[in-house]
């Protein structure tokens, strides 16, 4: 035999035993595992739906929610589809899966725009924002979504059973913010960044007057103003102070301040704080 016909014969053995193995790997697989996957029991939306039921009265919620899931893939278009989907909701939230519930409550929205249960929807979405709002020293996004859900809510359905558990809420995202922007101001201020710190404390004068920082943010802006010279903002922000919160513990450090260089709480009709003032 010569050599070509020698590695010709010797390729079509390979070839050969490639196809054998390959046949045989094929084999033992149908023999040894499963060759077909289990179709799902298809199981009546009625039925699906009263075992969530069960389920939610006996808070398994995550038991509730697999089901939820299994009866909006069997039936997409039952007559259950709207509670189905409000209890989901609802599931998420009880077991501390914020953004799960979030994202359902979304899905709801955009589903069933006209339905009764949009207050409760929106109550349970500022709230899965709410309940994951950390200290002051974090990015404070959450707060924001929080606000602005509940601003929604409370604009919108004024009315509901939820608002004013709304507006409660709202008022310690509110402060959240504000404590945010203190924090900053303070940092600046103790580094001798004056200019960037009444930045910060401006914006709890301008936006958040209604949060318990309002009056360190007015103490501030008249230390840090002093620190700057700026003898005129100095005293009006005492002024606002002192107009506003007479007997606060603040409003006596601010005016300690303004007397150990010689001046006086004074509104001054050209700052910007004036308008500040509450009359």
């Amino acid at each position: 035999m010569t050599d070509t016909g020698f590695r010709a014969t010797a390729g079509n053995f390979v070839r050969l035993a490639t196809v054998l193995l390959l046949v045989a790997t094929v084999s033992a697989c149908s023999m040894f595992g499963p060759s077909k996957i289990k179709d799902e029991e298809i199981i009546p939306a009625e039925t699906l739906y009263q075992t969530v039921l069960s389920d939610m009265d006996k808070q398994r919620y995550n038991t509730a929610i697999e089901n939820l899931k299994k009866l909006e893939r069997q039936h997409p278009y039952s007559e259950y589809n709207e509670k189905a989907k409000l209890m989901e909701v609802y599931a998420n939230y009880r077991i501390g899966k914020f953004d799960e519930a979030i994202l359902a409550a979304d899905r709801y929205m955009a589903l069933f725009p006209s339905s009764e249960e949009m207050p409760y929807v929106l109550f349970l979405k500022g709230t899965s924002y709410f309940a994951q709002i950390t200290d002051i020293t974090r990015d404070q996004q959450l707060s924001q979504d929080a606000i602005a859900t509940y601003t929604l809510l409370i604009a919108n359905y004024p009315k509901s059973d939820y608002a004013k558990d709304a507006r409660d809420k709202m008022v310690i995202a509110v402060d959240q913010l504000a404590g945010k922007e203190m924090s900053v101001g303070r940092y600046y201020a103790g580094n001798g960044q004056y200019a960037a710190a009444i930045n910060r404390f401006r914006v709890v004068v301008d936006k958040y007057q209604t949060s318990t920082h309002i009056e360190e943010a007015l103490f501030r802006l008249t230390e840090s103003n002093l620190a700057l010279g700026l003898t005129n903002e100095a005293q009006t922000a005492a002024a606002v102070l002192g107009h506003n919160y007479p007997s606060s513990s603040w409003y006596k450090d601010a005016l300690g301040l303004l007397q150990k260089v010689g001046l006086q709480p004074k509104v001054n009709s050209a700052s910007p704080l004036a308008a500040s003032l509450q009359g």
